[in-house]
Parts: structure tokens; sequence; C-alpha cells
């Protein structure tokens, strides 16, 4: 029975001391966990205002590109000119009249628009 007695003394003076030394590095260490805490904090509340920001810079291209197309709708619901069959247009054939000085024709050719 002293055996057993000893065994369980040893187990148990080998658990208290690996606690000892496991709680004495963890306590070295606890600010480290306070650190991370602050600094997790710090990127979540800068992430939501980041995040505004961009809904917010989101919302005001949608709006603006609705506004261009809207403008363009606008703009080409109006009659729209065929550059191309004014092009194919003929000018008016010019109209030319003899020019007489003094009662006598020169041979010059006036136009007329």
């Amino acid at each position: 029975m002293l055996e057993k007695g000893d065994g369980i003394m040893s187990t148990y003076v080998g658990a208290v001391e690996d606690f000892r030394k496991s709680a004495t590095a963890f306590m070295q260490h606890v600010d480290l966990l306070s650190q991370a805490r602050d600094a997790y904090q710090q990127a979540m509340t800068a992430s939501a205002e980041l995040r505004t920001v961009l809904d917010a810079g989101d919302e005001n291209l949608r709006t603006l590109m609705a506004q261009l197309e809207q403008a363009l709708g606008l703009h080409m619901a109006k009659p729209v000119i065929d550059r191309s069959a004014l092009d194919k247009k003929r000018p008016e054939p010019v109209k030319a009249e003899p020019t007489k000085t003094n009662g006598e024709s020169s041979g010059g050719v006036r136009a007329f628009p």
C-alpha cells in the first residue's frame, strides 16, 4: 500500500510541476493574446469602414452609369441624319451666264450659286 501511495505522490508532483511550467510560460505570453484581440477588433472596424466606402462608391458608379444610359437613350431617340445619304447627293448644277461689259461679251462666265 505504501508503494501505491508513493506512485500516486510521484504522479501528483509531476503533474504539479508540468502545470507550473506551462502556466509560467503561458503567463509570459498572455499580453500577446490581448494584442491579438485588439488587432482583430481594429481590422474588423477598418474592414467595415472600407466596405461602407466601397458600397457608396459602387452606388455612385451605378447612378452615373444609369445617367449615362439615360442620356444615350435620349440621344439615340432623336432622329439621326444619315450622313452617307448626304454624301451621295450630287450638288445642283451651276448656272452660268456670260458677263457683258459696255455691251460686249467678254466670253467670261459668271457663276450663280
